[in-house]
């Protein structure tokens, strides 16, 4: 039973509270900082700073990888004229010095297209049986695996760049299918451990290592290229993995009743607040209903559309900023890092303010997360399109760059952890369904970007960066007409279907 003049998520009347999930008086919530919640949020944000740093420095180190005069860049005038050179030798786009003996390998670019995509196919497959099992049986077993699996086959990566770009694929691909379960297993962890109204700030500080990855992991990438050769990164990337892994294992609990450092007073006030929702599901899932789910559906296609540009520009800007714009290999990792930054930044704030306007009853849930989808998405837009005529203009480019990402980080509290809202029992396991159909985006968005570009020219880039704007605007409009924030019917535990009626019929507001 909630505790005395508690309020619902649902605003129940009282002869329902008990078929919805209870709050606490913000008097009787116990303090964040230090908090088990807050740590193991902590660690998450640590984690996929981790996997993210592991997923993104090939982007960086393919360009000290390559031999473009073996690869036949520079025999196309297109490649050195697209915008003129800077001034000074020393930032140029031609071959980067490495330690003696560093190899170099004579890929094309529709050939380092495919390597920047390997790891999606390997992504994808596990997303599904990642969220399942995680929700059957607890999601910090597949977390910590899928890190500490990722880490050990990135150590690799120099040894299959050696034996040809098939066996680098097949390694990109293993490596995509340890990643795969991590985000889905982090949402099951959290449908145990996060209170309703801390939802947002717990889950966007731990996903949003994924951003502080991305902006710590390309400009070290580039600095350890020239200082020690672009094999160092693999190794110390992959080292830190496995680091991280055994602190996993030795401090996590998948749930709060099971955790040995916890507070009475926290493992009270999360059990209370998550209620019966808390729990984990069975072998048998809902899936028909699932399927036919169109709050589910529209979480998405929003989401592949959103992953279009994101990783469009996660694991192409490198070769932008090299190509196109000639900065050299330590600025270039360097200037492609402030885009996730700002994303960062931005996806720490607006947690911390979806929280606020839930509590303080300033908006529903769904309201609160459709404006977040909203901000997250039509702005960026805009600003790739600026991006797409801002020519040579290398001011104009990073500044639209940044401007694109720190706005996308918006909707983290948005799109991003609305499975949660829709059927906590579930959250593992949807977002695996949502972010397997969400990285098919990062399979095709390189091969296309390859495409497109094959000539290295402005126009080809300006196509790259013009259908990202536009597949961004169609996503946020689907989102806009069918998103939801309430809680399914069939997302309720069989002890609790009598209320699911006036579960799912209710705006699900404080």
């Amino acid at each position: 039973m909630p505790p005395p003049n508690s309020c619902s998520i649902n605003a129940a009347s009282p002869d329902e509270s008990e078929d919805v999930e209870p709050l606490l008086r913000d008097d009787t919530v116990p303090p964040r900082c230090c908090s088990a919640r807050f740590n193991l949020a902590i660690l998450m944000f640590l984690g996929f700073t981790v996997v993210y740093g592991l997923r993104v420095n090939l982007s960086v180190a393919m360009v000290a990888m390559v031999n473009t005069s073996d690869a036949g860049l520079g025999r196309n005038s297109s490649v050195t004229h697209a915008c003129p050179l800077p001034a000074g030798s020393e930032n140029s786009s031609g071959a980067f010095e490495q330690p003696d003996g560093t190899p170099q390998y004579p890929w094309d670019s529709e050939t380092q297209g495919w390597l920047l995509g390997a790891f999606f196919f390997g992504y994808l497959c596990t997303q599904i049986p990642g969220g399942y099992l995680s929700g059957h049986y607890g999601g910090s077993i597949f977390l910590g695996l899928g890190v500490l699996g990722t880490a050990a086959l990135t150590i690799l990566t120099p040894l299959a760049a050696q034996w040809g770009p098939y066996w680098l694929f097949a390694l990109r691909a293993l490596e995509g299918l340890g990643e795969g379960v991590t985000f889905p297993a982090m949402m099951a962890m959290w449908a145990h451990w996060a209170p309703p109204l801390e939802r947002s700030r717990l889950i966007t500080l731990s996903g949003s290592g994924s951003n502080f990855g991305a902006f710590v992991a390309l400009p070290l990438t580039g600095f350890l290229c020239q200082a020690l050769g672009w094999p160092a990164v693999f190794y110390l990337c992959g080292g830190a993995g496995c680091m991280w892994a055994v602190l996993w294992f030795m401090l996590v609990s998948d749930d709060p009743r099971t955790h040995k450092r916890i507070s009475q007073e926290e493992r009270d006030y999360i059990v209370s607040s998550v209620g019966n929702q808390g729990g984990g599901h069975g072998w048998s899932v809902p899936l028909l209903r699932m399927m036919t789910s169109v709050p589910l559906w529209a979480i998405v296609v929003t989401q592949m559309c959103f992953n279009w540009s994101f990783y469009t520009l996660l694991t192409s800007l490198p070769t932008y900023m090299n190509n196109i714009l000639h900065f050299d290999l330590k600025s270039n990792g360097f200037l492609s890092a402030l885009p996730y930054l700002a994303s960062w930044m931005g996806s720490l704030l607006t947690g911390i303010l979806a929280d606020s306007l839930i509590e303080r009853k300033v908006f529903s849930v769904t309201t609160v997360r459709k404006l977040f989808t909203l901000t997250g998405m039509l702005p960026p837009a805009g600003f790739l399109l600026a991006l797409a005529y801002a020519g040579c203009d290398h001011v104009l480019t990073v500044t639209f760059l940044t401007l694109s990402s720190a706005t996308a980080g918006t909707s983290a509290p948005g799109v991003f952890l609305n499975q949660i809202d829709i059927a906590p029992r579930y959250a593992g396991f949807l977002l695996g369904i949502t972010n397997m159909f969400g990285t098919v985006p990062g399979v095709v968005a390189p091969i296309v970007t390859g495409y497109f570009t094959e000539d290295h020219t402005m126009a080809g880039w300006r196509k790259v960066f013009q259908v990202s704007a536009a597949i961004n605007v169609g996503g946020a409009f689907v989102y806009a007409l069918f998103g939801s924030g309430d809680i399914q019917a069939w997302a309720v535990a069989e002890e609790d279907e009598g209320g699911a009626e006036r579960k799912s019929s209710r705006p699900v507001s404080t």
